[in-house]
């Protein structure tokens, strides 16, 4: 349960180093959920482990279900299994994992998570604190005070982890796998959570200054942050959360600790310029450090919930769709829709009560009942979409180079169940059915994550993929051995990785 009002800001960067970015980042604040995740295993294999610890640590997280404690030790060990599966299953992700660090605010405190050398600080009242240890044995001498943060920063063995998420097998109670610990979080303080990209980079009193200058404002904070990490070298991905508590007020800096330092006497020839030159001085540094009092506050995005539905503000999911900004929800209630639905960046469309809410072809049209064109960061969830004779379908949903997330719907009666033309999404816990072609179509070197579904009477293939379209299938119940896979995948590896029950005797021919 949150108590406390936040306001919050993320980014992540690939750095001056390297050209992918194996970082990445979730922030739920109507939740009081979020989190950092540091890839490991180069280019496509940290990518892919940071992926699903998303996926995976959002699934569980989002189901406030038992203790804050039990809820992160169970998400940070359903993401450790499922990217070890990953890895056995393919070659090309051998030894990829990731480190990570989580914050579940309740009851007016915050429940951190954590593993690896990702960091947690608390800034409040003049201090920053140091939350998380760094598992990692420069680490560890640093706690222990045996290295100064200057000399840790600079140890040639600064990047060893000795644990991780992902590299073998673990239980939610295992000891030495998950660090938990309780804090307080206060309304006047923040927390910053990053990778080791920032933490290498920009010492801990910097790292305080900029979070305590841009008071009221964390997304300038976090992207002075990502600034400095970068002129300091920009050696790794940087990737930074803040939380700010709603009473967390910016520090005076700057012009008074300047004018504090200078002393001596005023040359007598230079007397009156000089005393007029102190006055501007004085007066400019009045402004400035009154400026929380003549400036307008920033400007907080706030988390919104759109309803649709009868006798609503929005009659139709399109018109709240369109009303929405990023990190806005739209809500559904139960009924019948006849439109064909465009989704936005960061966007999250869900029914209310799960398959409630109907979603059919728009009048004259075949479909897509839901597109999404070059859209990251959004999620559709729970909707059931119908093609019939009636409304013909020519796709239940497309995905144009679009990475989001779909969860918990079912496709019924289109042409084609969904289909990815490139992008990374995910699809998990739908089910596609009585398709009159393939369930899931996919072109354009589409990477998609596909995990416990269910795909069930389609004529064609349950899942095709095209032109270097690699999917990963995991834990997917297909009634028949209808996959049609690119060349060099294994049909050994997705058989032991998903099920394929056999038809009943009589049943139609495999």
């Amino acid at each position: 349960m949150v108590e406390t009002k936040v306001r919050y800001a993320g980014g992540s960067d690939p750095g001056r180093v390297r050209r992918n970015n194996e970082d990445a980042w979730h922030a739920d604040p109507e939740r009081g959920i979020f989190f950092v995740v540091d890839g490991i295993g180069g280019q496509a294999a940290g990518e892919k482990a940071a992926e699903i610890a998303i996926d995976r640590l959002r699934a569980r997280l989002e189901r406030q279900t038992g203790a804050a404690e039990q809820r992160i030790r169970e998400a940070i060990t359903i993401a450790n299994n499922e990217i070890l599966r990953a890895a056995r299953g393919n070659p090309e992700w051998q030894g990829m994992a990731c480190v990570l660090t989580v914050a579940v605010l309740d009851n007016s405190s915050a429940v951190i998570g954590h593993v690896g050398d990702s960091r947690l600080y608390r800034i409040h009242r003049g201090t920053i604190e140091k939350i998380t240890h760094d598992h990692s044995p420069v680490g560890e001498r640093e706690d222990r005070r045996e290295l100064s943060e200057e000399e840790a920063m600079r140890h040639p063995r600064r990047n060893e982890v000795y644990r991780d998420v992902g590299s073998e097998e673990h239980s939610p109670d295992d000891v030495d796998f998950i660090e938990i610990r309780r804090i307080a979080f206060e309304p006047d303080s923040a927390l910053l959570l990053c990778s080791d990209g920032l933490s290498d980079q920009v010492p801990s009193r910097d790292i305080q200054g900029a979070v305590e200058r841009n008071g009221g404002n964390p997304a300038q904070a976090v992207a002075e942050l990502i600034d400095a990490a970068n002129r300091a070298g920009g050696k790794d991905n940087v990737t930074i959360v803040l939380v700010e508590g709603d009473q967390f007020k910016a520090v005076p800096q700057g012009p008074a600790a300047a004018l504090r330092k200078k002393k001596g006497k005023i040359p007598r020839a230079a007397g009156p310029l000089a005393l007029l030159l102190l006055g501007a001085l004085l007066t400019a540094t009045g402004a400035y450090l009154s400026r929380q009092y003549w400036l307008p506050a920033p400007k907080v995005i706030e988390p919104r919930r759109l309803v649709v539905g009868r006798g609503q503000t929005y009659e139709t999911i399109g018109a709240a769709v369109d009303a929405a900004r990023v990190v806005d929800t739209v809500e559904i209630l139960p009924g019948e829709y006849r439109e064909q639905v465009k989704l936005k960046n960061g966007v999250q469309v869900k029914s209310i009560t799960p398959l409630s809410a109907v979603l059919r072809a728009a009048p004259a049209s075949a479909g897509p009942a839901v597109l999404a064109e070059n859209i990251s960061g959004a999620r559709l969830s729970g909707v059931r979409i119908q093609g019939d004779a009636e409304a013909p379908l020519a796709a239940g949903i497309v995905l144009d180079h679009s990475d989001m997330e779909i969860e918990g719907v079912e496709i019924r009666g289109a042409r084609v169940g969904i289909e990815i033309r490139g992008g990374r999404p995910s699809l998990t816990g739908s089910t596609i059915t009585e398709c009159a072609a393939e369930g899931v179509f996919l072109t354009n070197a589409a990477r998609p994550w596909i995990a416990h579904n269910i795909f069930r009477v389609n004529k064609g293939k349950d899942v095709a993929a095209r032109e270097d379209s690699r999917p990963i299938l995991s834990d997917n119940l297909f009634d028949k051995i209808a996959v049609d896979l690119p060349a060099g995948e294994s049909m050994d590896v997705v058989r032991q990785r998903n099920s394929f029950p056999p038809a009943p005797r009589g049943g139609r021919k495999q």
